[in-house]
């Protein structure tokens, strides 16, 4: 499949929502645990603290992942945090190793030097993914609690431009 990848535009919204909102009611991958309206997930992913947001999309026009890059308050300013996502159904094979090679030329433009990703202990498609793209373990919070009280490891991984 050849995949496009583009900034994401307002009208990329409902369709990026959507394939979040699939994902965080299948459980288990994201920490995000409540559903994001169209209003929510433009202001979490294209508002001020975004450095990058791309998409990626299919043969069919039709958005298939996310991948955002920003700022978090009080973090160091040559830093930046990732978060990706990608429909399961069908699979976006190879659209997340496409969107990291957009942000990481993002993220190299806007002077980043190093970027966080942040993964659930028990999410290891997504703990391989950032591993393939290059990202290396650098520290573990234990027993992050879900809503329901579920204590969930986080494992940080960082990637250094």
């Amino acid at each position: 499949m050849g995949w496009v990848v583009r900034p994401m535009t307002g009208e990329d919204v409902p369709a990026a929502r959507a394939i979040m909102n699939d994902i965080i009611a299948a459980g288990g991958t994201t920490a995000y645990e409540l559903p994001f309206d169209d209003a929510g997930f433009a202001a979490e992913h294209l508002g001020d603290t975004m450095v990058a947001c791309h998409v990626v999309v299919d043969d069919a026009g039709q958005v298939a992942g996310f991948q955002w890059l920003g700022r978090h308050p009080g973090m160091a300013a040559e830093g930046a945090v990732i978060s990706s996502f990608t429909r399961r159904d069908p699979p976006a094979r190879g659209a997340g190793r496409a969107l990291f090679q957009a942000t990481e030329a993002a993220a190299r433009a806007a002077g980043v030097a190093w970027i966080q990703a942040r993964i659930r202990a028990d999410n290891a498609p997504g703990l391989g993914y950032y591993s393939a793209m290059g990202f290396r373990d650098h520290d573990v919070t234990p027993g992050v609690p879900l809503r329901d009280g579920t204590p969930v490891d986080r494992v940080c991984k960082m990637f250094t431009l």
